[in-house]
């Protein structure tokens, strides 16, 4: 079991990292080795302090030298959903599992928004995770939504299981061809069902099937981790970067507005601090209940 656990590889992340290096606690980051989509892109940066004028390239790289340097290796795995077994946590990718003491959500902002009736028929028909539930659907008529292209060596993998497949991309040209697969180009406006999803609406056009897979680059943080406080999409956090639930923090993007790099480095590392209490906390208040047991 990790001390830590950093979900993503943005800014915050980054400096969550760096410090929980610098601190010596046993952590594990998840991401991308590119770091940061946002940061990759960006055209000019101009008020990150001791950057002057950078490129979005050229702060990435800033970013990865920083890490590399300090022993740091991202792990590069989705995670699809978190569960808070009470005084730690379990992150799931696909069918690993890995646990921490404490957590740090670092995830940013998703740039694609929920679709209606998707919280509520999550786990009722509605997944994130193909190799967890694909199983389910075998031999089964299922929809596919599918944001992002590295993501279609997961629709392979479900193509192989159900008997038809709709998938609709947020791109043109799916990279996926087989027989029983329909491809559809546009995001879907609802999904419909009574005591589990049942069809999905997309273009004004209704479809029935038996289970619908999400496919995203990142999930939201309420339907990352259920019982996480949230309103208008961002995860509420007090000065010390403290969620609702215990041992869990957040910083970025997404925690609110603004959304710029020097804020989501900061809040990565008060985070990191408050994770360094809430560790020292723990550890003496175990080392008690051992005493009071013994005794």
């Amino acid at each position: 079991m990790y001390e830590l656990m950093i979900i993503g590889s943005g800014p915050a992340g980054v400096s969550a990292a760096l410090n929980a290096k610098a601190r010596g606690i046993d952590f594990i980051c998840f991401g991308n080795r590119r770091l940061s989509a946002k940061i990759e892109k960006a055209d000019r940066i101009m008020n990150y302090p001791g950057l002057s004028a950078v490129t979005g390239e050229q702060m990435r790289q800033v970013f990865s030298d920083l890490l590399h340097a300090a022993g740091i290796s991202i792990t590069e795995k989705r995670i699809d959903s978190i569960y808070d077994m009470g005084d730690y946590y379990i992150a799931c990718s696909n069918d690993e599992t890995f646990e921490g003491k404490s957590l740090i959500l670092a995830t940013g902002v998703t740039n694609t928004k929920e679709i209606p009736g998707e919280s509520k028929f999550l786990g009722k028909g509605v997944s994130y995770c193909a190799t967890c539930d694909g199983e389910l659907y075998r031999g089964k008529r299922i929809a596919v939504v599918c944001t992002d292209r590295e993501l279609e060596e997961e629709l392979e993998y479900l193509a192989d299981l159900a008997s038809q497949v709709l998938v609709y991309t947020t791109y043109r040209d799916c990279g996926v061809a087989r027989k029983n697969l329909t491809c559809f180009h546009g995001y879907p406006d609802r999904i419909f069902g009574k005591e589990k999803a049942s069809s999905i609406s997309c273009g004004g056009e209704t479809r029935d099937v038996d289970g619908i897979f999400i496919l995203r680059d990142s999930v939201s943080p309420a339907s990352l981790l259920q019982g996480l406080e949230t309103q208008d999409g961002h995860i509420l956090v007090d000065r010390q970067q403290r969620t609702n639930l215990q041992g869990c923090f957040a910083a970025g993007d997404c925690t609110g507005r603004p959304y710029q790099y020097a804020k989501a480095v900061g809040e990565g590392n008060v985070a990191l601090h408050s994770v360094i209490s809430y560790l020292r906390t723990k550890a003496e208040k175990d080392r008690g209940q051992d005493l009071a047991e013994k005794n």
